[in-house]
């Protein structure tokens, strides 16, 4: 299996190391394998094989009804994945980039997140999309969209950061009964590796928070790409302070593991959240609010936050970096805290 796109059947030997973005195909192969109610539809995703080649082979595999080439609308991406999704299928519909979900905001809001409150019938779909910056692609294929739909009662998000939870997460919202939003993160597609097991199922439970790290003086709440510097940043700290952080991975947005988030808390005493969208309204304002009427007892001092600035994402290299949210903002952040 190659880094990039992985093996023509999307299987795994045993122990091998794959990418986050093997992971997904793996999830989306398996799915369809063992439910023909799957399909996948979306622009270039049959004999193109995705802009990012998750999809590369599946034409062959599963034919031309299961694997949907679409017109450039994604309106209409989602409104038959809706339909479909009613009919009892389950549909799968890819962005090409996440930042396209927009012309779906109508669909998705106002049909997708209220069918099941209107008509006692869910919609189970799919939309997944790659998100974020870092791969030097400018404003308008490197948002994160998630503090879009955070205010909107029927819609679940995840946004995985492993490769375990890249597939395990990516089958449990495939069989949920509601309308899901997956978030994967370009910049991790062939960055990061991770072992997964064949002849075993990955199957990761939505609304769980996970401990990426163990630590006892700071608790980093965070999600998808973040999660790998917030860890890189414990370290840091490890190393050159003597103090130990705690990385919590929230792994799902919607619904919000807040029991995790309060638990972390209660044993360090101090919280730092961070994510890659800016701050303004961003997710880490609901996750601070929060932690301010759930567990403002066991705080000693007040919760921080570490985001990119409000500023569309730059195309110039060392300006997005500036705009994105690095390591260093992160340790500079921890320390302050923890001299509070």
């Amino acid at each position: 299996m190659t880094e990039g796109t992985g093996s023509g059947d999307g299987s795994s030997t045993e122990g091998e190391q794959v990418t986050y973005l093997e992971a997904i195909r793996q999830a989306l192969w398996e799915e369809m394998k063992t439910d023909d109610r799957v399909f996948i539809l979306g622009e270039d995703v049959g004999n193109y094989g995705g802009a990012f080649k998750i999809t590369e082979g599946f034409l062959e595999e599963f034919g031309d009804d299961r694997i949907i080439d679409t017109p450039i609308s994604e309106s209409a991406i989602v409104g038959a994945a809706i339909g479909a999704a009613q009919m009892g299928l389950r549909p799968v519909a890819e962005m090409q980039f996440i930042d396209f979900i927009a012309p779906a905001f109508d669909m998705l809001v106002n049909f997708a997140a209220k069918v099941r409150y209107r008509t006692g019938e869910g919609a189970g779909l799919v939309v997944r999309g790659p998100c974020g910056a870092g791969a030097r692609s400018g404003p308008f294929h490197s948002q994160n969209v998630e503090s879009y739909f955070a205010n909107v009662a029927g819609l679940k998000m995840v946004a995985p950061a492993t490769v375990r939870d890249a597939k395990g997460l990516l089958r449990s919202a495939i069989r949920d009964p509601d309308p899901v939003l997956y978030f994967e993160h370009k910049h991790l597609y062939r960055r990061i590796k991770g072992e997964l097991p064949t002849g075993e199922e990955v199957e990761v439970p939505l609304g769980e928070a996970r401990t990426h790290r163990e630590g006892s003086d700071l608790t980093v709440i965070t999600y998808g790409s973040m999660v790998h510097k917030a860890a890189e940043a414990a370290d840091r700290l490890a190393e050159e302070d003597g103090v130990e952080l705690e990385v919590l991975d929230l792994r799902t947005l919607r619904p919000l593991d807040a029991g995790a988030m309060v638990e972390s808390v209660k044993r360090t005493n101090r919280a730092l959240v961070a994510h890659e969208a800016p701050g303004f309204g961003g997710f880490a304002g609901e996750i601070t609010a929060q932690l301010n009427e759930e567990a403002f007892e066991w705080l000693d001092a007040p919760v921080r936050r570490v985001t990119a600035i409000d500023t569309p994402v730059p195309y110039s290299p060392p300006l997005e970096d500036y705009h994105l949210p690095q390591v260093e903002d992160l340790a500079t952040a921890a320390r302050w805290l923890l001299s509070y």
